[in-house]
């Protein structure tokens, strides 16, 4: 009896858990053989000075620090034999991948305690391996598994169980792994892409920023597993893809069956498979013959396989509002009609509007703003709001009218029987754009007839042609050259002379603002100019000749400074441009600060004006920006809700004082996060007024040329009306609804395209009642969330005249003045 009791106490674990046992086979527990590898002591480290690495025993692979994009360095692994730069280098592994690159004077250290860290300039500690067991060596294999072991030999951690964008011979993707993309060739951070190991057996590709859903993938090995069964993917030595069934290591599906692989003879020649998502979004099986010439790894690669033959076929290639095409086999991405690129640099990250959208009235467009472009065989894969059986002059009229639609897709019936013809209306953005030739449709596109004005204004192409000379006579002719020859030389004299007095007037005029040190400003205001002049050559010194940059404003760099033998921390702002556009914003800024005080403005301490040198010395902020707590993964974690409604309404005060407390308003012209700082108490001070507008006492009102940043601009500088107060409180709204969400009024990379901008995003969870989706896993006041919801909401108001004063805003955020329900915000300047 005791000995069945024993055999079914060692038998029933093993049938229990049968499938997994087959599955860790793949990978052995104990070290492997001598002859692949190359054991790694505690205590060792590597540095990206010394140039070094841990080999592989037969050198196939290495370990340690590369180059990441010409910007610093990362943590990898490599397959040698390439050229001999990082640039050639082949990464098949990164740790801590999406972590900023580090300097040379970096280093990564095996401690005496077992642990694998990356030991930074700055002097902290990040772990390589995460492992809750203690490591005693460490071994770089040739088959590119990098591995750490406890004191009996054990596997304690393996980079084989953590994969990035590759997958190696020898090496799986279980139930549940994935693969993400790298940014490119040369920047191995997490990409645009996934692929993903399904738990229903299927091996999936995927953009990456998406719930995975049968209308975001583009391909798939169509592999399932009937009774709840597990598969999973992997690469064998000899270049075979393949899912196989976890339960009996049995193949369901060779993805790359009918490609020839690799055959090579000889003893010093060794071929290495490796399975990558490549940056653009394919699956591809390379091969790598290494070749040992005389101890020197030379290598040959070429591609196996691939999942798909056209880029374009890759959903999310191109992003909103852009479809991809190919020149040469070479993918590109077009902007549809009535955008433009988001960045020009980076075609891929999709296209905005570019025009500007006029308020609806009464549900109806005003059809004179707006003209509609055709589009053949254009398709999209999102659902459409509305779809209607019309002919394509209703469906055209339709998409016209109607304030909601930005593009309509006409279809007609392919068979020509039934007469059902579809029109599928759609809002911005549109994601997955292809051009289908397979399926005919038209394609309506509105358009504003006004552009937005944005840096990359190009120049009508359609311009009238200058009107053209008819010289009739050759008397005619001498004329017209001698009266245009007499102007030209009177003009010059008339250039020179006015030159000459103009240079003797600014030389005397800089040289008495050197004697007098004053910038010839007035002195006789009590408020103004209490502050410290200061010599070029002390400022040198201070900021140990200008050494450390802590930013860029409009105008210049911002540099930290020590002053009182280095007791006291200061930053200086130096201006970089032209002399007169210097001055300009050396004048606003001097007397904008140096009359303000106000808790919630950054302190202007002194400045510096010899010759054409202008310098400005304001209070240290030693704890960043707002952009720098708000743009981050963890920001939730570091600005709890409470906080960010203090430095909310910290801002706000700030604006008031601007607004309605100085001797004379203030139009900061470019409130944002990045212009907010925090001091060594996490007060919110608002600084950088080289864009700052100035109104008499009496004005209220100012024409101006554009300026701040786009995406926090006010509607009505794009309209040529003029500027008010209200401006300011526009981008306030944008930058309190910043502060809500913990994230930028644009965002690229969203799972869901209506989150894209987050203006238009609020309003439709505040209308349907969802505010909770704007603080997913905060525990804040409900109805402080509505109230601060419905601030920013009228805020940012189409007409400035329905905003709220910055005196208001601060009642209502304080809770003192109760809010009403805002009505839709109809514009965006996005």
């Amino acid at each position: 009896m005791a000995f069945i009791t024993i055999v079914i106490f060692l038998v029933f674990p093993v049938l229990i858990f049968h499938g997994e046992a087959i599955l860790t086979r793949h990978y052995e527990t104990k070290n492997y053989p001598s002859e692949s590898t190359s054991q790694i002591r505690l205590g060792s480290s590597l540095s990206p000075l010394a140039h070094s690495s841990w080999r592989s025993q037969s050198g196939l692979f290495e370990f340690g620090f590369y180059e990441q994009d010409g910007s610093g360095f990362a943590i990898g692994i490599w397959l040698a034999g390439g050229l001999g730069n990082d640039r050639s280098k082949t990464v098949v592994w990164t740790a801590n991948r999406d972590d900023p690159p580090v300097t040379h004077n970096a280093k990564l250290v095996f401690t005496f305690q077992g642990k694998l860290l990356l030991r930074t300039e700055k002097g902290e500690d990040k772990l390589i391996a995460n492992t809750t067991r203690t490591a005693f060596s460490a071994s770089m294999h040739d088959s590119g598994d990098f591995v750490l072991y406890d004191e009996k030999s054990n596997v304690v951690w393996r980079s084989f169980e953590h994969p990035t964008d590759t997958i190696l011979q020898g090496q799986i993707l279980p139930t549940g792994g994935q693969l993400f993309s790298s940014v490119s060739e040369t920047d191995h951070s997490t990409g645009r892409f996934r692929l993903k190991m399904q738990d229903d057996g299927n091996l999936v590709l995927y953009p990456a920023n998406t719930e995975g859903g049968n209308l975001d993938a583009y391909w798939s090995s169509d592999t399932y597993l009937p009774n709840g069964g597990k598969l999973y993917f992997y690469l064998n030595s000899t270049g075979l893809l393949s899912i196989k069934n976890t339960s009996n290591s049995e193949i369901v599906r060779v993805l790359n069956a009918k490609k020839s692989l690799v055959n090579v003879n000889g003893s010093k020649i060794t071929i290495i498979y490796r399975a990558t998502l490549d940056a653009n979004g394919i699956l591809r099986l390379y091969s790598h013959v290494v070749h040992d010439e005389n101890g020197k790894l030379l290598r040959s690669d070429s591609v196996v396989w691939t999942a798909l033959d056209n880029p374009c076929e890759v959903k999310g290639f191109c992003g909103f509002n852009s479809y991809c095409t190919l020149y040469d086999a070479v993918p590109d991405c077009i902007c549809l009609p009535g955008t433009e690129f988001v960045d020009p640099n980076h075609r891929t990250f999709g296209c905005l509007r570019n025009y500007f959208r006029l308020g609806c009235r009464g549900g109806k467009e005003n059809v004179s703003f707006y003209n509609i472009t055709e589009m053949e065989n254009i398709h999209w894969g999102d659902t459409p709001y509305m779809e209607t059986q019309t002919t394509m002059e209703e469906c055209r009229k339709s998409c016209l009218e109607d304030c909601n639609c930005a593009a309509a897709i006409f279809e007609q019936d392919k068979y020509g029987t039934s007469g059902n013809n579809y029109c599928r209306k759609q809002k911005l953005p549109l994601r997955y754009v292809r051009r289908y030739f397979g399926e005919p449709t038209t394609a309506f596109f509105k358009v504003g007839k006004r552009r937005n004005k944005t840096r990359n204004n190009e120049t009508d192409s359609t311009a009238l042609e200058p009107p053209k000379l008819v010289v009739t006579t050759k008397k005619a002719l001498m004329q017209i050259l001698g009266l245009a020859l007499g102007f030209i030389i009177l003009s010059c004299v008339a250039l020179a002379i006015s030159g000459f007095y103009i240079v003797k007037i600014r030389v005397l005029r800089y040289k008495k603002l050197r004697d007098d040190g004053t910038l010839g400003m007035s002195t006789t205001n009590d408020q103004e100019l209490t502050l410290r002049v200061f010599s070029y050559n002390d400022l040198k010194r201070a900021t140990n000749g200008f050494k450390e940059e802590l930013g860029k404003g409009s105008f210049g760099a911002v540099y930290r400074g020590a002053l009182n033998k280095g007791r006291k921390l200061v930053a200086v702002k130096r201006l970089e441009k032209l002399v007169e556009e210097g001055e300009k914003e050396f004048r606003a800024e001097m007397r904008a600060i140096g009359r303000a005080n106000h808790k919630n403005l950054v302190r202007l301490l002194g400045y510096c004006a010899e010759g054409s040198k202008r310098l400005l010395v304001y209070e240290y902020m030693s704890n960043g920006s707002l952009a720098d707590l708000l743009f981050t993964n963890n920001a939730r974690t570091h600005l709890d809700w409470n906080e960010r409604m203090r430095i909310a309404i910290d801002v706000a005060r700030g604006i008031l004082y601007l607004h309605e407390e100085c001797k004379a308003p203030i139009i900061h012209c470019d409130i944002k996060p990045q212009n907010i700082l925090m001091d060594d108490f996490w007060t919110a001070k608002i600084s950088d007024f080289g864009l700052a507008k100035f109104l008499m006492p009496d004005q209220t009102r100012t024409f101006t040329g554009i300026r701040g940043t786009r995406g926090y601009l006010a509607p009505e500088w794009h309209r040529n009306t003029p500027i008010s107060v209200k401006a300011d409180v526009y981008s306030y709204g944008i930058v309190l609804l910043e502060v809500v969400c913990c994230r930028k009024n644009l965002e690229i990379n969203v799972t869901n395209p209506e989150e894209m901008v987050l203006s238009n995003w609020f309003y439709k969870c505040f209308s349907a009642r969802e505010l909770n989706k704007l603080v997913v896993g905060e525990e804040e006041d409900k109805k402080t969330l509505e109230n601060t919801v419905k601030v920013g909401l009228w805020c940012i108001q189409d007409e400035p005249a329905l905003r709220p004063s910055m005196k208001s805003v601060v009642l209502m955020l304080e809770g003192i003045t109760d809010v009403s329900i805002p009505p839709c915000p109809t514009s965006s300047t996005i």
